[in-house]
């Protein structure tokens, strides 16, 4: 039976292997690099660094009263509600007061959303230091 199944593989040109009465795997082999040259290892890359400081700036208006800046403040950030009665006196008195900082992505859609409240919010990049 071996003999008849060596010659019938032999004929159709299929891989011998397996046992008996299965069909073998053929499995492929590594390509050998040319010149023998060792495969070039992955470029070292440096972690990312720390994004630059941007302000989120709270600028007085005669619009909005205390508590809806106050509240506002206080959903839109990690704030607490004595931070944000702090930073809306600070902006009533002074026509504008420091929110916070953080990177420039996270600014641009604190202004954004501060925006959709009523509110006048700028940003501005931080002095690193």
């Amino acid at each position: 039976m071996a003999e008849k199944k060596k010659k019938s593989d032999e004929e159709t040109g299929s891989a011998v292997g397996g046992g008996e009465g299965g069909a073998g795997t053929a499995t492929a082999r590594p390509k050998k690099s040319r010149g023998g040259a060792a495969t070039k290892p992955a470029p070292k890359k440096d972690p990312p660094g720390l994004l630059p400081p941007w302000k989120v700036l709270l600028h007085n208006d005669d619009k909005n009263d205390y508590g809806h800046v106050i509240g506002t403040i206080v959903e839109l950030t990690p704030l607490n509600k004595q931070e944000a009665e702090l930073r809306t006196k600070e902006a009533d008195k002074t026509g504008v007061a420091l929110l916070l900082t953080t990177h420039k992505e996270r600014a641009e859609l604190y202004q954004d959303q501060f925006q959709s409240k009523g509110l006048t919010v700028s940003i501005e990049p931080a002095e690193e230091g």
